[in-house]
């Protein structure tokens, strides 16, 4: 008989090898950098970890320098990348890069872990985003379990981001939002999808000149959703019969993509499918030549991943009269 600790079930490399006592080992991601403060900018960190109660669900909340006690901070709420597989807010890239981004965007930002695939297939993700988001929305009365969302969130500026994966993330929480009885008590000013992960059956653009690469992207929906088809409005937003992006509940959009992203022509097919759905809100895309998916994570000092840094905190400092989604 075969032993089951040592047997593989599958594998998706380079991400994670599942074996068939249930066991899965993370290839990538597992690093850990404990919150605090960092001393090449000064923001400060720390995690809250009963978010959602008895699972690993936590956040990780960033708090830059303050110029008074009693500043409010329009607030980012951000779901990594990884797959739907691997990472948390305390690997490196992500610590590294939230560090970063609340400097540069004087935010108060909130980095949400949710359950993973393939020990929790879709939709658990959305759920403990969504989870998340109510808990971080608990706090606009100022009466919330979080005293530093309580004294510096300014509720009337609300931000939901994310890259890759979360991006998805943050495309069906801000569908949701929109949803007339979605129960979400603050609106959500913006949204920001960093390098989507969005997909399809029929390829469009560059998608078919790589056949491999294509069926590498088929294959990893299969691994975190293999009840649901390749076409599932979950991944594919602008599938005929699925719901209709003029929902979508915020008031702007930023489209981020990489030139040599295989995922770059789904961030543009989503970028012009929104611009004419009818949504109210106003969408932009931004493209960076020559470089890959999600490239900034492992280059913050570059000068591209500079650029796209400061576009996004851009974003977030654009000064609109608040608005509330309803």
């Amino acid at each position: 008989m075969a032993d089951t600790e040592t047997e593989l079930e599958f594998e998706f490399l380079p991400y994670i090898k599942a074996y068939k006592n249930g066991h899965v080992e993370r290839l990538k991601g597992t690093d850990v950098i404990p919150a605090g403060v960092d001393p090449d900018t000064g923001v400060s960190s720390k995690d809250v970890t009963d978010i959602v109660p008895e699972t690993e669900v936590y956040v990780r909340i960033y708090l830059p320098k303050l110029n008074s006690t009693n500043e409010k901070l329009h607030i980012l709420v951000y779901y990594h990348g990884g797959a739907f597989l691997v990472h948390t807010p305390s690997t490196p890239l992500y610590h590294n890069f939230l560090n970063a981004l609340v400097h540069e965007s004087r935010v108060i930002a909130v980095s949400v872990h949710y359950r993973r695939a393939p020990e929790y297939h879709l939709p658990v993700a959305y759920e403990d985003s969504w989870a998340a988001l109510h808990w971080v929305a608990s706090h606009c009365n100022g009466d919330g379990p979080e005293l530093m969302l309580n004294h510096h969130a300014d509720f009337q500026r609300v931000f939901l981001a994310g890259d890759s994966a979360g991006g998805n993330i943050v495309h069906n929480l801000a569908m949701a939002a929109g949803h007339p009885n979605g129960g979400l008590n603050v609106g959500i000013r913006g949204a920001v999808l960093i390098d989507p992960y969005f997909w399809g059956s029929d390829p469009i653009g560059s998608e078919g000149l790589d056949v491999e690469k294509k069926a590498y992207v088929d294959q990893l929906w299969n691994v975190v959703c293999p009840s649901c088809p390749i076409d599932d409005p979950w991944i594919n937003p602008v599938a005929t019969g699925g719901v209709s992006l003029a929902g979508l509940g915020c008031w702007r959009v930023l489209v981020t993509v990489a030139d040599k992203d295989i995922l770059k022509d789904r961030g543009w097919l989503y970028f012009q499918a929104l611009a004419r759905s009818g949504w109210l809100g106003a969408v932009e895309i931004h493209e960076t030549q020559g470089e890959d998916h999600c490239f900034h994570l492992d280059e913050l000092e570059g000068e591209k991943a500079k650029q796209r840094l400061k576009k996004i905190a851009e974003f977030f400092k654009m000064d609109l009269p608040p608005m509330a989604f309803q």
